[in-house]
Formats: C-alpha cells, sequence, structure tokens
C-alpha cells in the first residue's frame, strides 16, 4: 500500500485482493441466484392473481426512472424492489392461464433451467470449433423432434444425410432463409442454361406466392429479400388450393416471371387453417418452386398421431419449420426448421473469413450453423429442447398438447349452447374462432370491453369481410374452470352490450 493509502495493483497482495472480490462475487451470485428462483417460481405459482393486462399509458416507464444511468453502483436489493414498482405494472402476463391472446409462448421449468445453464456456459456457436457441444447437440436433437414428427427420411442429417435441422430464432427467420435459399437457387440455374443474364436480371423476373391467410412475416421475407410476392386466393375453410396456385403460375410464366418459392402455412394465425400440401407440393416439384411450409403454431400438435395427417404431404417440401417456443414447452427461442439439402443453404450464406476458419470445417464431419442463419452469433438453443424432451417424453408432451386441445372443444361446447355467438372457422387444436351474431362493430365494442376490463385476454382477426374474436388456450396451467370463467365474463360483457343496443 502506498502512503498515500491507495493499493498497489502488482506483486501478490493485488493477487490476493482480486481472488477475494471473485470469491465475494461467486459468493454473492449463489445468494442472490436462488433468491431470483424463487422470485420466479412465486411470479408463476401466483400469476392469475395478477390483471392479465397491463393498465398503464405510453410512456408509463420513463417517468418511473431517473433520465440517465447511476454513476455509482446501485445495491441488489434496490434493483430488485424495481422489479414490481417498475416492471411488473406493465407486463403481460403471458402465461397466465386467462391469456388467450395471439398464439401460445412456450413455459416449462425444465426450459427455463436449460436457459439459466445456456447464459451460464454463455458460447457464441457460430462453428463447431467455437463450442462442438453447442453444434453436435442442436444436431442431434432436431433428429430427435424430426423422428417425433416422423419427417421423411431427407430431413434427417444422421451422420450421412443430405438435409438437417437447425434451431432458428423465429418462423420469420426461417421463412426469410428458406425465400433467400430459394432465390439463390433459382438465380444459379437460370445462369446455368443462359449465362448472359446478370443476377440483378434474373432477380426482378422473380416471383413468390403465399396465402392470403399467410402471416404477415411471409409479405416481410418477400420485402427483405426484393422479390415480389403475390398472396392466393383460399377456399370457405381458408386454405390454398392445389388450383389457385397452378393457375397463377401460368399466368406468371406466361408474363416472363419465374416461380421459384411459396410459403404454405400449417395452422394460419387468423383461423389455423391448412393449406392443402398433398395437391401444392407435386405442382411446386413439377415447376421447379421451393416449396417452404410454415407451421409456426400446428407443428407441435404433429407428434401425436391423431393430428399427424395434418403434415401429409410434407415429402414434397423442400423445408419445414415450427415454434417448439409455442406450444412444445420450449422457452422462446426455439424456432425448429428442417431442409432437405443443407447445400441449397449453405450456397446461399456460406463466407468463411480467416478468423473463423478451423482445422475441422472441411473433414465433412462437422455443421457450421452460421452458414444456416442470418445472423452468425447463436445461442446454446439446444439445451432447453434436449431438457424438455427428456424431462417430459414424447408423451408427457402428447398429454400437454390434448389436454390444451380438449379446453378449446370445450370453449366451443359453450358457444354453441349460446344462439347469440357462432363459430367463424373449425375448431382443429386450440384455437376457437367466434362472434357475436350481428355487425362487425358490436363485435369490436365486445373485444374492447374484454380487454378493458383486464380479467382475460383477447386479439381479433378478420375472416371473410367480419371482424372476429380469437380464444387461443397458451398457458400450460390452464385448466377447465379458466375457461369457463372466461366463458362466464365474456357472456356477462355480451349480456350488457346487447341490453344497451335495445334502448
Amino acid at each position: 500500500m502506498y502512503a498515500d493509502g491507495k493499493i498497489s495493483l502488482v506483486g501478490p497482495t493485488a493477487v490476493t485482493l482480486i481472488i477475494s472480490i471473485v470469491k465475494m462475487e461467486v459468493a454473492e451470485f449463489r445468494k442472490r441466484g436462488k433468491e431470483m428462483v424463487d422470485y420466479i417460481a412465486d411470479y408463476l405459482e401466483n400469476i392469475e392473481k395478477r390483471n392479465v393486462y397491463p393498465d398503464v399509458e405510453p410512456g408509463y416507464l420513463r417517468a418511473l426512472i431517473p433520465e440517465v444511468a447511476p454513476d455509482e453502483p446501485e445495491t441488489y436489493e434496490d434493483v430488485v424492489k424495481d422489479i414490481e414498482r417498475v416492471i411488473m405494472p406493465g407486463v403481460t402476463h403471458w402465461h397466465s392461464p386467462y391469456f388467450y391472446a395471439y398464439f401460445p409462448s412456450a413455459n416449462s421449468f425444465p426450459a427455463l433451467l436449460a436457459d439459466m445453464l445456456s447464459g451460464g456456459i454463455g458460447c457464441v456457436g457460430f462453428s463447431w470449433a467455437a463450442s462442438p457441444a453447442c453444434t453436435e447437440l442442436e444436431t442431434v436433437v432436431l433428429d430427435w423432434l424430426g423422428k417425433m414428427l416422423k419427417l421423411p427420411e431427407e430431413f434427417i442429417a444422421g451422420t450421412e444425410g443430405e438435409g438437417g435441422g437447425v434451431i432458428q430464432g423465429t418462423a420469420s427467420e426461417a421463412t426469410l432463409v428458406a425465400l433467400l435459399a430459394a432465390r439463390s437457387r433459382m438465380v444459379k440455374r437460370v445462369q446455368a442454361d443462359h449465362p448472359e443474364l446478370t443476377e440483378v436480371h434474373i432477380m426482378s423476373k422473380l416471383v413468390a406466392y403465399a396465402s392470403n391467410q399467410a402471416h404477415s412475416s411471409v409479405e416481410r421475407a418477400g420485402l427483405i429479400g426484393g422479390v415480389r410476392m403475390k398472396k392466393l386466393p383460399t377456399d370457405s375453410k381458408f386454405a390454398v388450393r392445389g388450383e389457385y396456385l397452378r393457375k397463377v403460375i401460368e399466368e406468371d410464366k406466361a408474363a416472363g416471371l419465374i416461380p421459384f418459392f411459396f410459403c404454405a402455412t400449417l395452422g394460419t394465425t387468423p383461423s389455423c387453417a391448412f393449406d392443402r400440401i398433398t395437391e401444392l407440393g407435386p405442382i411446386c416439384n413439377a415447376e421447379g418452386i421451393w416449396m417452404h411450409i410454415d407451421a409456426a403454431y400446428a407443428g407441435s400438435s404433429f407428434i401425436c398421431p391423431e393430428f399427424r395427417p395434418l403434415l401429409d404431404g410434407v415429402e414434397f417440401a423442400d423445408s419445414f419449420n415450427f415454434n417448439a417456443h409455442k406450444w412444445l414447452l420450449v422457452n422462446f427461442d426455439c424456432s425448429a426448421m428442417w431442409v432437405k439439402k443443407r447445400a441449397d443453404i449453405i450456397g446461399a450464406f456460406k463466407m468463411d473469413p480467416l478468423y473463423l476458419k478451423h482445422d475441422h470445417q472441411e473433414s465433412g464431419l462437422v455443421t457450421d450453423y452460421r452458414h444456416w442463419q442470418i445472423p452468425l452469433g447463436r445461442r446454446f438453443r439446444s439445451l432447453k429442447l434436449w431438457f424438455v424432451l427428456r424431462m417430459y417424453g414424447c408423451q408427457g408432451l402428447q398429454q400437454h398438447i390434448r389436454k390444451q386441445v380438449t379446453l378449446a372443444k370445450e370453449f366451443e361446447s359453450l358457444l354453441l349452447g349460446d344462439e347469440r355467438f357462432e363459430i367463424c372457422a373449425e375448431v382443429v387444436l386450440g384455437l376457437v374462432c367466434f362472434r357475436l351474431k350481428g355487425s362487425n362493430d358490436l363485435n369490436e365494442v365486445l373485444l374492447k370491453r374484454i380487454n378493458s376490463s383486464r380479467r382475460i385476454h383477447l386479439v381479433p382477426c378478420q375472416l371473410a369481410g367480419q371482424f372476429v374474436l380469437r380464444l387461443a388456450v397458451c398457458a400450460r396451467t390452464t385448466e377447465s374452470r379458466h375457461i369457463r370463467e372466461a366463458w362466464t365474463h365474456i357472456t356477462k360483457l355480451a349480456s350488457e352490450l346487447l341490453r344497451e343496443n335495445q334502448h
């Protein structure tokens, strides 16, 4: 120590000091980590006591915290106190059994624990060498999951397969990756026959297709990919049929365009409709069009034998994707994607600067997932899928899905017993689309009152020009009593609204 009281940063004393600080930090982490697990467990155990939808106005949070970050360290206790004061008032509680909006966002304790481990390991798995376990576990568990879905053998990596699976962040990313791979493949095909054509010229002729019920991210993929995207009409069940696709392909080819990509949807966001891929797939194959299947929500259900026929026709697809983080009890983000020929994706994205090269990349035995995705870096996401698949098993996951489908059917039966309501789409899985018989304005007011009460949370959709309410069974902890409470609440507000309209 110097005379002025400052500590020297050299010598054995400094080493001892640094070690003691590290020990202090680890001890504190052990204590606080256990406290946080307790907080999360209490939060989830008591979540239904909270209003599912927050009662705040835009900009609420800025008034609750300082305008600048603190100069001096604050205590952990002070930070934790502000969770309830600052954060929780503005949280929509997606895992509340009274949350029926959008689609499920999966949650389970095994996945939470695996996410903690992933954060602790903290690797960035852009290549096999960056962390071999991160890559190899992903390849294996995607094979596990593909076999649970009974995907065609071409999608399974194994040790010698040409295809395989990858975890993307979202289905939106998977669609974009598939579209860009399809674009690259078609440009190369056209240039092989017409080497005089530039990539820019070919790109200007490309055209992609999707259902008019497809998720907005499909159209967004076309915008990002710089290609025109056409929306196809649907039948009375909101599904794209083969005849619709064949007609538009013929028209576009006659106009000098080059059809190259079709995104089929299994389980659309508005109504959980299913495009007829057994009709669409052969057309795509005959025309050399990449068929990508987006089954973001519905895909989890295909592990159940009774729902697997909804995936019939996947053998015609070039790529297939669903969100394990929606319905398979794996926390966000974990979007499973499979391709028949990995070379198509790698050919679109491969970049190999010297600092990313490693000794084993030319061996043919390893996968570098940076070539399969938009970002370079990636987290150890396969850990949570591995934990969930092992701790629930296929049977446990099937039981979870069947329970939620049963709850949706229960809500459907309650609707059928009240002649004031109508069901607007076939109830196949865990989504029920319904409305009060009457005007769109009437149903908009009903939804506004439902959400303003903050007892349950719903979102709408539009089907055949009608304003429709959607009830999706979302939370892992939803039970029959929650469905009946939701129904009681909805009918109470509907009765009040109808009485007002009579006067």
